[in-house]
């Protein structure tokens, strides 16, 4: 390389360096045809010394696709998606695909944009949280000739498959769970539902299975911008301000509610004997409160493995679209009382 230091390497160069031919290192490093052991090392010792990497776009010339997954998700400020990204990647570590994240801020016009760019590299795959994305977006979905898979909610019709939670269903249970334990004035706090499509779906079957018992909720709460344990403990404030006779807090999300937790505890309230509290996503951080609060395991982890896994089923041409749904479990903590 000393007619240009900055030029970028070929086969060529990796075909100089271990002594064998392009066609050999072509075959090498795509993993396909026959090479012995002894000529396989040494030319990826070669590749790895002259810090070679393959040019996957010349390849996709041909094959029409990269061997990337696109995970378009919404945040990656909260705990929520990091498990998630960690079950995608557990299972596509054993292939050769690689996960791409896009960022969409719970923003129809953003996940377009994302899914635009995304998708012109042609990747293999792609896994998107939640079932509700404009109409453009759906069309590109769903002409992209590709598997998709939604995640996180199965409340609705996906473009292809789904894996995820009924939300709705969550919401219920939590309400069954409450109402058993003999709490009746019932607050809730959470995010602006109008961009957390899920939290909404778990507030209306929330307020559906209360309904149904004839019992209303006293109070809400509303917060814009991510999750964190000061918003909790100001929403848990005010709310409490405005309704001295609220006996059960329920939180969109376990951090408000871990908020919550702090100030109730802070205040000299007896939780759950005065007031009872319960969130959602079931995260690690709740072990290592003074006292362990009411959730529900959102399956986060398995959605996320078990969509990667539909992803690889899919490119080998084993399955056609599926519908994976998961049961969210309750955990009662040491914040909601068993009867």
């Amino acid at each position: 390389m000393t007619d240009n230091e900055n030029r970028p390497l070929t086969l060529r160069d990796v075909s100089d360096a271990s002594g064998v031919s392009e066609m050999t290192v072509s075959r090498v490093l795509r993993n396909r045809g026959d090479v012995s052991d002894a000529t396989r090392k040494r030319v990826l010792a070669a590749a790895k010394e002259l810090g070679y990497v393959p040019n996957k776009i010349a390849g996709a010339l041909a094959s029409n696709r990269v061997n990337l997954v696109a995970v378009v998700i919404p945040s990656m400020s909260n705990m929520v998606f990091p498990e998630v990204m960690t079950g995608i990647s557990q299972v596509l570590d054993d292939t050769e695909l690689q996960p791409v994240v896009g960022i969409t801020g719970y923003q129809r016009e953003k996940e377009e944009k994302v899914l635009y760019e995304m998708l012109s590299w042609r990747p293999s795959g792609v896994i998107i949280a939640g079932l509700e994305h404009s109409e453009a977006s759906r069309a590109m979905l769903a002409a992209s000739g590709i598997p998709v898979v939604e995640i996180m909610d199965v409340d609705g019709t996906p473009v292809d498959s789904v894996v995820g939670i009924s939300h709705r269903l969550a919401g219920q249970k939590m309400a069954s769970a409450i109402l058993k334990a003999g709490y009746r004035q019932i607050g809730f706090l959470g995010t602006k539902m109008s961009l957390d499509h899920r939290a909404r779906k778990r507030f209306e079957g929330f307020t559906e299975m209360l309904a149904k018992a004839g019992v209303e909720i006293v109070d809400k709460e509303f917060y814009t911008g991510g999750s964190a344990l000061v918003k909790g403990r100001e929403m848990t404030e005010a709310i409490l301000a405005r309704n001295e006779e609220i006996d059960f807090l329920y939180y969109s999300n376990d951090i408000i509610g871990a908020g919550g937790l702090l100030y109730l505890l802070d205040q000299g309230i007896d939780v759950p004997g005065q007031i009872g509290l319960a969130g959602f996503n079931g995260v690690n951080l709740l072990k290592g409160l003074p006292r362990e609060l009411a959730t529900m395991d959102a399956c986060r982890l398995e959605i996320g493995k078990r969509a990667a896994q539909v992803i690889v089923e899919r490119i080998a041409g084993d399955t056609g679209p599926q519908r994976i749904v998961l049961e969210p479990t309750i955990s009662y903590g040491q914040t909601l009382k068993r009867r």
